[in-house]
Order: structure tokens, then sequence, then C-alpha cells
């Protein structure tokens, strides 16, 4: 029986969920009782289907997405739409129109984004797990921030259906959860699975590619190399700023296109600026772009051909203020996932100075999926670093 008078109050202070549905009930199935939040951008029956957007504010769902409709079929219970950033285009869910998400380990401050909502809601106890969306990352940075579990499926493993795209290439739905064993139950429902082992070495990228990273995180990553006896490096093709820009770019023209009739009131002007970059872009820039994005791919996918997965940090750094701009090079390891079409795990991975939390990830290979929750499970034992926030707990 779910209070949903306690859960709104839980939910007042964080804005986690936008809307909630008192209608729903619990069913029988593989995920009986388990409830579900659900990223604003993804279809829900009768609630409204904003994406974040000013411009969809009043656009009511007339009917489950199909990842929504597996997971009521499966018994889970979904209880409401979870805050989000605006167009899923950006990393702290500070949301112009429908409000700032706060993270529940420290309110102030951003939970990742642009599921947020759905990291932070998880985070607080608000649900036993949410759907997310991830582009460039964005399932796996709120997990980092909000110290959970994420799991983005390989792009080709999951149904779009019902999805209120940010970029068709990249986006791809999956859940965020507080241990690895719903996040997986989750994940099955949901998409493709694969019962392949995660064989051979685990690799990190040479030098982490570069990408300055704050020393807890630097830290966090150390252990993980360490319990998981990681010492077989790749080296990228490209910079990763330079591969994320090339996915931006992506997300940047389809968005552009896609909001092109929407009144200029609607859309904010940190967005609007966002829009401008793609749609500039030169014929040869462009072309460059699907290179970067084409080689970077078949790196990645070479190299898990003899290795078991590929570990690296989540986020660069660990939550900050939302009165502090975001960092450029928050997706710049997040994105590789997505840049090849891969399955990832994001998994709780240590502390900050004061008390914040930072996150390591595991890419896979497609189809390979159970072998790689079977070596995120080794090394979440090993990191034993999950912590629920001191002040929630719904």
């Amino acid at each position: 029986m779910i209070d949903w008078d306690a859960l709104e109050v839980a939910n007042a202070p964080l804005n986690a969920f936008t809307d909630f549905d008192t209608s729903a009930t619990v069913a029988e199935g593989a995920l009986a009782g388990l409830t579900i939040g659900v990223k604003a951008n993804i279809m829900v029956n009768g609630l409204p289907w904003t994406g974040g957007c000013e411009v969809f504010r009043n656009r009511i769902a007339e009917r489950d997405a199909e990842v929504v409709a597996k997971l009521r079929a499966a018994g889970a219970v979904i209880i409401g739409t979870t805050n989000m950033e605006e167009a899923a285009l950006g990393a702290k869910t500070d949301n112009p129109f429908f409000g700032a998400t706060q993270n529940p380990h420290r309110l102030g401050y951003t939970p990742g984004g642009s599921s947020g909502g759905s990291g932070a809601a998880v985070a607080a106890g608000l649900c036993d797990a949410a759907l997310g969306t991830d582009t460039m990352g964005s399932i796996r940075i709120p997990a980092a921030y909000c110290g959970v579990y994420g799991f983005k499926p390989a792009h080709t493993a999951v149904s779009q259906d019902g999805l209120e795209m940010t970029e068709p290439s990249l986006d791809t739905i999956g859940p965020l959860a507080r241990d690895l064993d719903v996040l997986e139950r989750v994940s099955r429902v949901i998409s493709n699975f694969g019962g392949g082992v995660a064989g051979g070495p685990v690799t990190l990228v040479k030098a982490l590619g570069g990408i300055e990273c704050e020393l807890p995180v630097l830290h966090a990553f150390d252990a993980a190399q360490l319990a998981l006896g990681a010492n077989v490096e790749i080296e990228l093709p490209y910079p990763p700023s330079r591969i994320r820009f090339a996915g931006f770019i992506q997300a940047s023209r389809f968005l552009a296109a896609h909001l092109a009739d929407a009144e200029p009131v609607k859309i904010s002007p940190a967005l609007a600026k966002l829009l401008t970059y793609g749609p500039k872009r030169s014929a040869a820039d462009l072309a460059e772009d699907v290179q970067v994005i084409a080689e970077t791919k078949a790196a990645l996918k070479a190299a898990l051909e003899t290795c078991g997965a590929i570990l690296m940090p989540t986020a660069p750094q660990a939550a900050f203020p939302h009165s502090k701009a975001a960092t450029a090079n928050q997706a710049d390891f997040t994105c590789l996932a997505n840049i090849a079409e891969l399955p990832a795990i994001a998994i709780p991975a240590g502390w900050s100075n004061d008390g914040l939390p930072v996150g390591v990830q595991l890419l896979g290979k497609a189809g390979d999926e159970a072998g790689l929750f079977a070596l995120a499970r080794k090394l979440d034992a090993a990191l034993a670093a999950y912590c629920q926030p001191a002040n929630f707990g719904y």
C-alpha cells in the first residue's frame, strides 16, 4: 500500500517527481511490488509527457511506452514521472520550467542529468527503481552523483517506442536502482539481456584519455582497478572531449529540427543557445564528426573482442552546487558507451572529501550482459561504497 501523502511530503524538498499516478496498484509478476518512477520523456498512460519542455507541458500520454508496458506486465507499480533536464540536453537537472531537482545527499547540489529526477528519487528511496534515458551519460552521471547504480543497455537492446528523443542514434532507455539485484531484474524485463560471460582481462583507457579528474574520483578508480586486477590499456583514436563534442553536435542538430516550430518563449535561452551549434556546423566539420564517431566505435568494439570489459570513472567529479556552472567534461567518460552502442553499468565507488558519492563504470559487449553484471557484482563487493543519504529515506 503506497502512502501517497507521505510520498508527496518526501518528494517536496527534492522535486524528483513532477507527477504521481495515485491510481497505481500492485499486480503480480516477476517485479511484483516494485515501485518505479519513469523519466518525463517516456510515455506513461494518462500522465504528462513533457520531455522536460514547456512546449509539451500540456501533452498527456495516451498510452504506455513499450518499456513501461513491459514493466506493468511484470507486476511493477508505475507511481509517476520524474523531473529531467529540458529536452534531456544537459547534466544538472536545473529545469527552467519544472524547477531544479536536489541531490538527496546535499540539498542545493545537482543530482546530475539529464535523468536527475530518476537518480534523486531512487537515492532518496521514493521508489525502488526508476527509468532514465542516456544520450551521452544521462543515466550514469545521476547514478554517480546520487550514489546509486545505473545501467545503460546496448543501443539496440531496448525499444525507443514512446520516447521523446534527444538524438535517436544515441538515446537509450535504462534503469537506476539502489542495488544491482533490482537493477538487473528491471533490465531483464525491459531489454534484450544476453547470457554471455565477460571473459578476458579488464581494460583501461590509457592515461584516462587525458581527462582531468578530481582526486577522490582517481582514488576510487584506483581501488576499482586494484579490485579487478586491471592493467591492460587501450588508446582512444581521439581525445574524449572531441568524441563527446561529435555526439553533442548530433543531438543539437536533431533537436534544432525537432523544436524548430516551438514558440521561442517556450524554449529557455540556455537550450536555444545549445541548439545553434549543430545547424551552423560546416559540411566538412560534419564529415569529420562522422569519422570521429565511426573510428571510436570501431576502436572500443575491437578492444572488447579481447577483453571482458573496459573500466573507467563514471564522471570526472562529484556533484556540485546548482549555483555553479556545469563543467564541459561531465560526459567525457560516459559518452563512449553511447558512441559505441555498448552496455555500461555505473557503480558507487567512493566518497569525496566532503562526503559526496563518486562512481566508476564498466563497459561491456552487447550480448554479454549477464557477464557484465557478474563483473559489476565482484567490483561492488570489493568497493562496498553504497550508502543511503543521511537525511532522506521514504
